[in-house]
């Protein structure tokens, strides 16, 4: 997934450093570090692509940006995890291309669904899952922060 300026590639090891601060700065601003934030983000290759997942960065004009990172749950369902652009590239579409290389990659994985947990005080992230047309399913999930869980049912195209 790109445009003339956005590509989004695959994780490689070399991109933890960008991993962990571009969700560290997002988690911090607005709520706190979790255990399992701490592992997750310092150890991606054993918490998320071990286990079946995947994780994209994306740059723009070049230069890292953003994130996201599909969590392998349990066959046919992923978590749309971590996902994170830097403050500085904000509203450039980015989560957007983000999101769409996931959901993708979740269709070539013929998965049935996509979950996330987030908070409702993240009205632009909250916007941009309503639009790519994730819906408000009831809550459970690993973070205290969380005050929502949405899906996506996957179509297989």
């Amino acid at each position: 997934m790109e445009n003339s300026t956005i590509k989004v590639i695959e994780y490689k090891p070399e991109h933890q450093p960008w991993f962990e601060k571009f969700n560290r700065n997002w988690i911090e601003k607005f709520f706190w570090m979790e255990s399992v934030d701490f592992d997750v983000l310092q150890n991606p290759e054993e918490y998320i692509i071990s286990k079946g997942g995947f994780i994209f960065m994306a740059t723009f004009e070049n230069e890292l940006a953003g994130t996201v990172a599909l969590k392998f749950v349990s066959p046919g369902v992923y978590e749309f995890t971590k996902m994170s652009v830097d403050e500085k590239f904000q509203g450039k579409k980015i989560g957007k291309e983000l999101s769409a290389a996931a959901i993708k990659k979740a269709q070539q994985l013929q998965a049935k669904k996509i979950v996330l947990y987030s908070n409702t005080k993240l009205i632009s992230a909250i916007a941009l899952y309503h639009k790519l047309g994730f819906v408000e399913v009831t809550l459970d999930g690993p973070y205290k922060r969380s005050d929502t869980k949405m899906e996506l049912l996957i179509s297989q195209q």
